[in-house]
């Protein structure tokens, strides 16, 4: 459903990009989003918001969320960090606390300076969230990394136009999904971080991993409640449907032996 649900955003977006003219800088943005998934993103060398050295390998041995932002923004970036806590929050109930990391990467090189950098997550309440890290990089290190999450900005008075992209990054450090708005709808994020985290052991013949499967089937999204949530309706709906199956199973196997007895039977 989540990969569904993605790839009808992307369907739309495309359906959109297509209906703009060749040289649109909406589409163009777009297209270079997207030609990039499937690309592996270097160990690079960065700095977080203290000052000490950062490797973005470090990151990666999980499923990692790359916000891209620049501190001096006052529009856009700061509602995409504060909507993008909210989700975090609620994917780790869901998922896991330690299932994924996230990485708030300030993109201004020149201006995103480790001081700004805690001012800003300080501003958002994201300082002190386990697993989220605030850093940036030296120019050539973030004109890199920009170009391999295929995000797009230009410099205009007073600050940047960019693309308010969110990336995920598959364990490994390759481009898995791209999220795009300010204010998204959760599952765009949750659902693609639900793949990576369970999907693997959804499709795992290990016992150490049925809780996972079941997880990977029974969490779902609430649009009521805008939460991820455990559908315990879907956990009993298999497990009684599992048991249907059995006992049916057992009917059968018994009256194939009765059968077979009364075919010994006849025949002495």
């Amino acid at each position: 459903m989540g990969t569904l649900r993605a790839g009808l955003l992307a369907a739309l977006l495309a359906l959109c990009a297509g209906a703009a003219t060749a040289d649109d800088p909406a589409r163009k943005a777009y297209e270079k989003s997207q030609a990039a998934i499937g690309n592996g993103v270097g160990d690079h060398r960065l700095t977080d918001m203290n000052g000490a050295a950062l490797r973005l390998g470090a990151l990666t041995d999980r499923p990692l969320v790359i916000s891209l932002v620049y501190t001096s923004c006052g529009t856009v970036c700061p509602v995409v960090s504060d909507h993008l806590r909210e989700v975090v929050l609620d994917a780790r109930r869901a998922l896991g606390a330690d299932s994924f990391n996230v990485l708030t990467f300030g993109f201004d090189a020149r201006g995103d300076s480790p001081e700004k950098l805690r001012g800003f997550a300080v501003s958002h309440r994201i300082e002190n969230m386990p697993r989220w890290w605030v850093a940036s990089a030296d120019p050539a290190t973030t004109q890199v990394l920009l170009r391999e999450l295929g995000f797009s900005y230009e410099d205009i008075a007073g600050g940047f136009r960019h693309v308010t992209q969110t990336t995920v990054l598959a364990p490994g450090g390759e481009v898995f999904r791209q999220v795009y708005g300010d204010d998204f709808p959760p599952p765009m994020l949750v659902e693609p971080l639900k793949e990576l985290v369970l999907g693997g052991a959804a499709l795992s013949p290990q016992p150490a991993d049925l809780w996972k499967r079941i997880a990977f089937l029974c969490t779902t999204y609430d649009p009521a409640t805008g939460a991820y949530r455990f559908d315990y309706a879907i956990f009993f709906g298999v497990f009684f449907g599992a048991l249907s199956l059995l006992l049916t199973a057992l009917v059968i196997l018994r009256l194939w032996r009765e059968r077979r007895r009364a075919m010994q039977a006849g025949g002495t």
